[in-house]
């Protein structure tokens, strides 16, 4: 028997669809789980589901990802790999997690947005459009990364920080607080964006510079080295 679950009697209405608490019809070694115990909500499908956690539309979980606590996955969303979602998270539409990455808290990915490697969306984050999140990345607090944006290696993306267009964070970089990321700018290196900053156009902010307070950084201006733009 190659089934892991089936639907129960318990159900709970989301969105106008009518989900099913499962049942173990199986032992799962990989999640500790035993036959009969009972899972999440799910409307049908294979994969595994914890807790009070929502698996549904078109949406998969599939390989040894884990969806659970009051977690939802659903649209077109794909969970794989290693991949965790949980707490209160959201990843839906077109979205996909996979990899080691984890989503968390109350943050929300969504559109075509990717978050994989051993990235974490965490807090009130959200990663939306056509965003990529990858590698060691974190983004938490209540930042945003959307349109085509990418931010990976060791990077930090928090705080009230946006991060949009086209722009790419990278290696240890961190960009917080109210700052502003756009167009084809670049941070990267050490760097630190933060305050009310703005780095826009073809900018270049890299190596231990540091841009805050109300700076503009923009068109084809470098930062770098160890230079300080704004208020330090």
């Amino acid at each position: 028997m190659n089934k892991k679950y089936e639907l129960t009697d318990e159900t709970c209405k989301v969105a106008g669809k009518t989900l099913y608490r499962i049942r173990a019809l199986r032992d799962i070694d990989l999640f500790g789980v035993n036959t009969g115990d009972l899972g999440g909500f799910a409307q049908d499908g294979d994969a595994w589901v914890f807790d009070d956690a929502q698996v549904f539309d078109d949406a998969q979980v599939f390989d040894n990802a884990r969806v659970s606590d009051n977690a939802e996955v659903y649209g077109n969303a794909h969970v794989s790999g290693d991949a965790q979602v949980y707490g209160n998270a959201r990843v839906y539409s077109n979205a996909h997690v996979s990899g080691d990455a984890q989503v968390y808290g109350n943050a929300r990915v969504y559109g075509n947005a990717h978050v994989s490697g051993s990235a974490h969306v965490s807090g009130d984050a959200q990663v939306y459009g056509n965003a990529r999140v990858y590698g060691n990345a974190h983004v938490s607090g209540d930042a945003e990364v959307y349109g085509n944006a990418h931010v990976s290696g060791d990077a930090q993306v928090y705080g009230n920080a946006r991060v949009y267009g086209n722009a790419q964070v990278s290696g240890d970089a961190q960009v917080y607080g109210n700052a502003r990321m756009y167009g084809n700018a670049h941070v990267s290196g050490s760097a630190h964006v933060s305050g009310d900053a703005e780095v826009y156009g073809n900018a270049r902010v890299y190596g231990n510079a540091r841009v805050s307070g109300d700076a503009l950084v923009y068109g084809n201006a470098q930062v770098f080295s160890r230079a300080c733009v704004g208020d330090n």
